[in-house]
């Protein structure tokens, strides 16, 4: 892995405004599979793929990562950026709508990450779920959403994401089967493990 070339990508998406993850998430996650390297990880909202690079690190020799991606130029930037950091074949891009790609998937992961349309975290949720191996691991980026979601205050504007949001929350901390805790780092991190 070329980490001069990964830096130049962070750079540039940084430069261009880019939603990225945050260094600070990204540590947090690294120390949850630290002990318990995943094999699959599936990875809702690839951007310019700067976090599935980053993600190649954390994955056993044999593993892999899944990624979906429904932006065109985002999908040829990150097709690219893989290229030159070198993990192309560590990578499969799904092209398209995650709404539509997810339930045609049929296989498992030990780690999925979420970081796509807020508006749709339940949803994400529950495709994780189904394809998530016991003692994976689910995290779900931006959670707190700028504080929106646990404040009274929302604008218009943000009011579906928020709410959803909120289902999401509720749900991951209702669930039996899961053990979960709400981080705030960076923008806030659901991280939920299957019991």
């Amino acid at each position: 892995m070329d980490k001069e070339e990964l830096e130049k990508i962070k750079q540039k998406a940084l430069q261009e405004h880019i939603p990225i993850i945050m260094d600070d998430t990204l540590e947090t996650i690294k120390k949850y599979v630290k002990e318990n390297k995943p094999k699959t990880i599936l990875e809702i909202g690839t951007a310019v793929g700067y976090s599935a690079m980053c993600f190649c690190e954390l994955l056993k020799e044999d593993g892999y990562i899944d990624t979906i991606e429904r932006e065109k130029e985002r999908i040829q930037e990150a097709k690219q950026n893989f290229k030159k950091v070198g993990v192309q074949n560590k990578i499969n891009l799904y092209e398209g709508d995650a709404v539509e790609i997810l339930p045609t998937l049929d296989k498992t992961y030990d780690m999925v990450f979420i970081d796509a349309a807020k508006g749709k975290y339940p949803f994400f949720l529950n495709q994780a779920l189904r394809m998530l191996n016991p003692n994976g691991i689910i995290f779900a980026d931006n959670i707190l959403y700028k504080g929106y979601v646990m404040s009274d205050y929302n604008k218009h504007k943000q009011r579906t994401a928020v709410r959803n949001l909120r289902e999401y929350i509720k749900e991951v901390t209702e669930n039996p089967e899961l053990e979960t805790e709400i981080l705030e780092v960076g923008d806030g991190l659901a991280v939920s493990k299957k019991i």
